[in-house]
Parts: structure tokens; sequence; C-alpha cells
């Protein structure tokens, strides 16, 4: 399996970065990541985590997608695969990934934006999904969605799981575009 090409998301990250004037420094310290690690991504080495580029998002206050838009890469860890298959440009926006698990998998996820919803549609295999405190099994052609803004989970037992995660952010206003979208 070749090595996914990271250029894109570490153009994408720096872009962002920048046009917030923030420095290597100050984002890596903010996100929890060494400053020579996001050196690293920045400059399309390394290989990061969905984790890190979780919390580089929330700290960049972008939605996930963004950071790794026209990249064309499956990110992967722990038995998790997650690509982004399209991203709207309305209000609200909707960002959609096609997501793969593998058996006796977990994907844990922090909190969205307040207002985030996930939608999730079942292509096969079964999951365990939602809100950490009210999650729901799916299985093949079921379709749940839940508040994002609260932790929520993603777990397989003995199956392959694959299914489509549509994201709907909150609709902004005029106070909080800038700081939700690019």
């Amino acid at each position: 399996m070749d090595k996914p090409n990271f250029a894109t998301l570490g153009q994408n990250l720096q872009s962002l970065r920048v046009s917030r004037g923030l420095s290597l420094s100050q984002l890596a310290n903010d996100a929890g990541i060494a400053k020579s690690n996001l050196s690293r991504i920045e400059q399309g080495e390394g290989n990061p985590t969905i984790e890190t580029i979780w919390r580089l998002a929330m700290q960049l206050k972008v939605p996930f997608g963004d950071l790794i838009a026209r990249a064309d890469i499956a990110l992967g860890e722990n038995g998790v695969q997650v690509r982004l298959i399209d991203q709207g440009n309305d209000n609200p926006r909707v960002d959609v990934y096609w997501m793969s698990c593998a058996p006796h998998s977990l994907r844990e996820s922090e909190p969205h934006f307040e207002g985030t919803v996930e939608s999730v549609t079942m292509i096969s295999g079964e999951v365990l999904a939602g809100n950490t405190n009210a999650p729901k099994t799916l299985r093949a052609g079921d379709t749940f969605s839940f508040d994002a803004s609260q932790p929520h989970s993603y777990r397989t037992g003995e199956l392959w799981a694959t299914m489509v995660v549509v994201v709907t952010y909150p609709k902004t206003t005029r106070e909080n575009l800038a700081s939700h979208i690019i």
C-alpha cells in the first residue's frame, strides 16, 4: 500500500494558520502537539493521526474537512479509515465522509462546534454509534442523526462496518461566519 501524500493537507493547514496570524509555536502549543511535528505536517511529511488533524481543526476553528479538502486521501488509525467525499459551500455547511471500521474498533470523537449534527447511513456491517451516553445499533440501510456537539463514538463488533457520515454544521451568522468557515 502506497504511503498517502499529505502535501495538500500541509498546504491547507499552513494557509489557515497564516491567515489567522498564528505562529507555528502558538498553534502547536494550543493543539498540544510538538512544534517539530506541526512543521513536518505543514511540509507534507509525517503521518498525522485523525486525532491530531481534529485538534488542529478545532484550534483553527474550522471544520475537519477544511484541512483535508482536495487532499484525496483516506486517513486512518486504529482500524478506522475516513475519506472526505464532498464539501458544500452553502449555509449551513455540509461535509460528507466515507468511513470504514475494522472489526472490534472504536472511534471516539470529541464534540464538534455547538449545533453540529452528524447523520450516519450504514452501507454494510453493524456499528454502535451516536452520543456516548445514548448510542444506537445501526445495520445496513439504517440512518441515524445525533447531536455532534456532544462526545460521540463509533464501535464495531465482529464485522467490518462501512458508512456515509454527513456532518451538518450550524448555520452561520455575520458575527460567527469568520470563526467557522474560511
